[in-house]
């Protein structure tokens, strides 16, 4: 059923890709090319997962960078394996001394909402615990790019554009001065097409990968990072950055129609994807293209969204007890009560007591891997560490200065992540790995991408390409201006409050590769809202 459809309402703007020996999904050419690359020279999916993952920090800064957060599921010797590589906000930092400083809520750029970065530890620890490679050469790809150069690709050349002109207008102070050199040379974003090349960056992974990561946290990358902390008042130090270590965590799921739906468990909102799809299971879908199938999507993402704002924060203060009811038949059952005809305001529920960057890849062996890392906000927090090419997330901007949230800012905590990979099983058989990456838009991308998969019985590339909305608030959604007129029209009837949006990247951008365990054939599809490639062979 996931490698033809039988049914398909819109017409696919790429072909599907097929391969045997390995694949690698990712939204930019050259960098799918560096993980396949990685494959041909005898790495696995792991490695070819890293080596892509590095040379999007090069290619498609606009999403990521080394400075960055990152979550993975790899699926190595018949089992599910999580990483939770998210960082964790300084441990000086309180919200008093946030307050102290003038902010009634948390600032998007500067040293405030910097966070420690998780992504070159997450390239340690996968290399290190299933890579068959040294670091070092993965990194190879990414660091020819930075030093020699590359044409940016369009839709990058795009967002680069769009990001200068909001760094230009929402920074000010010598603590960006090294953004602006860094990343727009000349004063001006670089045009797609135009070569540009970071030699400081190609130095710092050069480092990263000869250190297996110990330099960034525990050696001269951690010296400098912390030096630029200190001369900028900031709050992270070395301390910080010295105690940082990546986690393995159990995955979550939930059943859907005899597959299981697989996400990592808070502080990633994945789980909002999950309790979603368990909503919608007591529901019968018989075709795509209809209002009644976007309008239960719509309702059950917002309930899930509500109950989950109230529980996703830092593993150590969730309850077990929440995600279980989050996951559970009782929460779906009380959501699926409050669903009508209409569009709803969702409200909080009684809890029981108690641009982003995608990729996947799959090699011969049957070893896949979902893989995602941010940023956060476009290139992060504006701080780029001199002479190191290190742009520096800014995901403390999730936490919240009210003192009664769950997710409220504490040091040593980890915020309200919204970047989450997941994957597909049945019969505790893998199927393989697929994500959506896009802030609030992930779980939505996630439930619309399974639902056109199990239910409409869309191959990956179709599932990708079908138009999709997004829920922001309230009665709010937004579709893509190829969604179907007459479902947006029966939407509006309902109650919802329709705009139809003319920039594809808020409807995210995906990755899907899935593997025939008979054959080992694997089907591929990339994201057309993107740069996307697949390369497979």
């Amino acid at each position: 059923m996931i490698f033809d459809s039988s049914y398909n309402p819109y017409t696919s703007r790429r072909m599907m890709v097929y391969g045997r020996n390995g694949c690698v999904a990712a939204s930019q050419p050259l960098a799918a090319e560096a993980g396949l690359h990685i494959l041909r020279m005898g790495g696995n999916a792991v490695d070819a997962a890293i080596a892509t993952a590095a040379c999007l920090t090069v290619v498609e800064p606009t999403s990521n960078g080394i400075g960055a957060d990152a979550f993975a599921l790899v699926w190595m010797g018949g089992e599910l394996h999580g990483l939770n590589s998210s960082g964790p906000a300084p441990a000086s930092i309180s919200l008093d001394a946030v307050k102290k400083l003038g902010h009634e809520k948390m600032p998007a750029f500067g040293w405030i909402p910097i966070t420690v970065p998780g992504a070159p530890g997450a390239w340690a620890e996968l290399s290190r615990k299933f890579g068959r490679l040294p670091l070092l050469d993965v990194l190879k790809p990414a660091i020819a790019h930075a030093r020699k150069g590359y044409p940016v690709s369009p839709v990058v050349g795009h967002s680069w554009l769009r990001a200068y002109n909001g760094y230009k207008a929402g920074t000010s102070g010598p603590e960006f001065d090294e953004w602006f050199r860094v990343f727009a040379p000349g004063g001006r974003a670089p045009e797609a097409g135009e070569i540009w090349s970071s030699p400081d960056h190609a130095r710092t992974l050069e480092e990263i990968g000869a250190t297996d990561g110990e330099s960034f946290y525990r050696g001269g990358l951690a010296k400098k990072i912390a030096e630029a902390s200190e001369a900028a008042g900031g709050f992270l130090a070395a301390e910080d950055l010295k105690a940082f270590k990546p986690e393995w965590v159990k995955p979550i799921s939930v059943g859907y129609r005899g597959y299981d739906v697989w996400e990592l468990p808070p502080n990633g909102q994945g789980i909002v994807a999950l309790a979603a799809l368990n909503i919608l299971k007591g529901y019968e879908f018989s075709h795509l293209e209809s209002t009644e199938t976007a309008h239960r999507q719509i309702e059950a993402l917002k309930l899930a969204f509500t109950a989950g704002k109230q529980v996703i924060a830092d593993p150590a203060y969730v309850s077990k007890s929440h995600v279980e009811y989050l996951l559970g038949d009782d929460f779906a059952k009380e959501a699926r009560a409050k669903m009508g005809e209409r569009a709803i305001v969702p409200e909080p529920f009684d809890l029981p007591k108690g641009g982003t960057v995608y990729l996947c890849t799959a090699d011969g062996e049957g070893n896949m891997v979902s893989y995602i890392q941010s940023s956060y906000m476009s290139f992060g927090s504006g701080i780029v560490i001199p002479g190191t090419g290190i742009a520096i997330q800014n995901r403390g901007n999730e936490f919240s200065l009210d003192e009664g949230h769950i997710n409220r800012i504490e040091g040593g905590k980890r915020p309200y992540h919204t970047i989450i990979p997941a994957f597909l099983t049945k019969g505790g058989m893998p199927v393989g790995p697929f994500g959506v990456m896009g802030g609030y838009m992930q779980p939505q991308g996630h439930v619309q991408v399974i639902m056109n998969t199990i239910d409409f019985a869309l191959n990956p590339q179709m599932a990708l390409d079908a138009p999709r909305f997004c829920w922001s608030e309230n009665l709010k959604v937004e579709v893509e201006r190829n969604f179907p007129r007459h479902i947006a029209d029966g939407l509006s009837s309902r109650g919802h409050e329709i705009s139809v949006s003319l920039n594809t990247w808020d409807f995210g951008r995906g990755q899907i590769i899935w593997r025939d365990n008979a054959s080992g054939i694997l089907a591929c599809g990339t994201e057309s809202r993107a740069d996307g490639a697949v390369l497979a062979f």
